[in-house]
Order: C-alpha cells, then sequence, then structure tokens
C-alpha cells in the first residue's frame, strides 16, 4: 500500500511543471474554484503537461472544467487552488 502512495505522489509531481514549486505544486482539472480555496470535482490531468500551460487549460477544456494548482487533492476536490500562470 505504501507503493502506491510513493507511486501516486511521484506521478504528481512529475506533472507538475505547468504549476509552481512548493506549496501550490498539483495540477487538477476541476470544475469549479469556491472562493479561490476549493477545487470541485477535480481529477489530474490525462496527459503529460511538461510546462506547456495552453495543453493544461485545453485537456481541462475538454472535461468541461477549468486548470488550477492546488496545495492537495483529497476526495474529488483540491485543496487551496489558484489558476496557473499562463491560462484564462
Amino acid at each position: 500500500m505504501k507503493f502506491f502512495a510513493a507511486a501516486a505522489l511521484f506521478a504528481t509531481s512529475a506533472m507538475a511543471a505547468v504549476c509552481p514549486t512548493g506549496l501550490y505544486s498539483n495540477p487538477l482539472c476541476c470544475s469549479d474554484n469556491v472562493l479561490g480555496l476549493i477545487g470541485i470535482d477535480c481529477s489530474t490531468p490525462t496527459v503529460s503537461l511538461g510546462d506547456n500551460a495552453a495543453l493544461f487549460q485545453a485537456n481541462c477544456a475538454s472535461k468541461g472544467k477549468q486548470p488550477l494548482c492546488c496545495v492537495a487533492p483529497a476526495a474529488d476536490q483540491g485543496i487551496l487552488c489558484q489558476k496557473p500562470a499562463g491560462t484564462l
């Protein structure tokens, strides 16, 4: 079980180049960002993003969601989220 948690953490951090390093390092596609604090109905992007903010935005838009950089994903929600630089 610990392996899966470590693998999930590594996979999330490997895709985090579109988000700042540190606190807001988890890229998520969310349906809404309530008060700029909580992302609702979130999922991870389905493509490798690298540092391409436009690809991040397009991938989330294809799901009807918006790109957000969050502190921590939990139960389909993003905790403490902000819009990534370079997106609308």
